[in-house]
């Protein structure tokens, strides 16, 4: 492990970004450091040390598009769940039980969306802390799944405020007890379209994945069908000095290139991708001519593909009224043709794809998003290659 104590040239190029001094450097680095050291809390961190699936969906393993031991949830899919009342229900309520139902329908992993729940479960509503992290870290073990990453913190200031660098670090920390090898957003990194911003976007990122990458985390990006409009990066002016038209990249294929990839990792959602698909078709070239560039999610995971360790694989019915193309619906019921994603991107030992569904709670069905995280595990275990 790098000692924290000491900068090398790279160190100090990252410190003059952030625009900190070289005491308070010196000072999150270490801090951040010694949460990547207290990792294994409750057995080493990173391994992968739970009991592989018998029978049922591990027959057939040769074919499967998704590893047994690479299915997974984002608990936003089931934040009714979490956040239930368990004095007020039979059903699964709170992490801990719905961890259980989780590891019962066959999930390995979760991606977090916050560490808050109803404050009647086991360990109170706040669970956003070390002592938090290791209380949901032994529930994880319990029933044998694994953090992959969360929904979280990610500093809004640029320079970075003394404040925000603590909380940042304070949710490596948290990141690591739980034994994650990511940690991200499920923000763009701007929702500007012009370039200027996403230079700076990119400058922030790299710097605050530098950080994270010292904690042994890979900091990551979940992105909306916005991130995938294109850039505006040339043409006439407009009143403010903005340009107005484009090359024909996307603003997230640019955040790629401008980011380094040993710091900055990126979260497919792959529904809304597909809705990009649909919305970003055309473009005004930097000549005013009008040009058609149809955007291929899963070309752009290929081009990229150890930039992509998350997917969220979220479905949908095609809606030609709607202005996105696709109405959600439950993992494996709707038309976006995973089996063909699946086997384009490949690496399907290093992807980690994790069902959601973001319409899955219900207001007259207490147990519905609960039934959709079932149905979606199923479909997901079932993805086969073509024969």
């Amino acid at each position: 492990m790098t000692d924290f104590h000491e900068t090398s040239a790279a160190d100090e190029a990252l410190r003059q970004r952030l625009g900190i001094n070289r005491r308070r450097f010196l000072s999150t680095c270490t801090a951040v450091g010694a949460g990547a050291v207290a990792a294994p809390v409750f057995g080493a961190a990173p391994a992968f040390a739970q009991p592989q699936a018998k029978g049922g969906h591990g027959h057939g393993h040769g074919r499967e598009l998704v590893p047994a031991k690479k299915r997974g949830i984002i608990l936003y899919t089931v934040r009714d769940a979490t956040g239930r009342d368990p004095l007020a229900s039979t059903l699964p309520s709170g992490f801990r039980e719905v961890f259980k139902e989780l590891a019962r329908y066959g999930y390995k992993q979760v991606e977090f969306a916050g560490y808050n729940q109803h404050a009647n479960a086991p360990g109170g509503a706040g669970l956003e802390s070390v002592a938090g992290a290791k209380l949901l870290r032994s529930w994880l073990d319990e029933y044998g799944l694994r953090a992959q990453g969360n929904h979280g913190f990610i500093p809004g200031s640029w320079p970075l405020t003394q404040p925000d660098l603590d909380t940042f670090k304070k949710h490596l920390e948290i990141a690591n007890i739980l034994g994650m090898d990511h940690m991200g957003t499920g923000g763009d990194p701007t929702n500007s379209s012009y370039k200027a911003d996403w230079d700076v976007a990119a400058d922030k990122w790299n710097a605050m994945g530098a950080i994270a990458r010292k904690a042994g985390i890979k900091l990551y990006t979940h992105n909306h069908d916005a991130a995938y409009g294109f850039l505006l990066d040339g043409g006439p002016l407009d009143a403010q000095g903005r340009p107005t038209r484009s090359s024909g990249i996307r603003k997230l294929e640019y955040f790629l290139k401008a980011t380094d990839p040993r710091s900055v990792w990126l979260e497919m959602d792959v529904f809304w991708a597909h809705v990009a698909q649909y919305k970003f078709h055309t473009y005004t070239a930097h000549d005013g001519s009008q040009r058609k560039k149809v955007f291929d999610p899963a070309g752009l995971v290929s081009r990229n593909n150890k930039r992509f360790p998350l997917f969220h694989a979220k479905d949908g019915t095609r809606n030609d009224t709607s202005g996105q193309g696709y109405d959600m619906v439950a993992f494996g019921e709707g038309v976006i043709d995973y089996r063909a994603f699946f086997s384009r991107v490949g690496e399907k030992n290093y992807h980690n794809p994790m069902v959601e569904q973001d319409n899955a709670p219900s207001g007259t069905d207490a147990g519905q998003s609960l039934k959709l995280a079932k149905i979606g595990y199923d479909n997901l275990a079932a993805l086969r290659k073509k024969r």
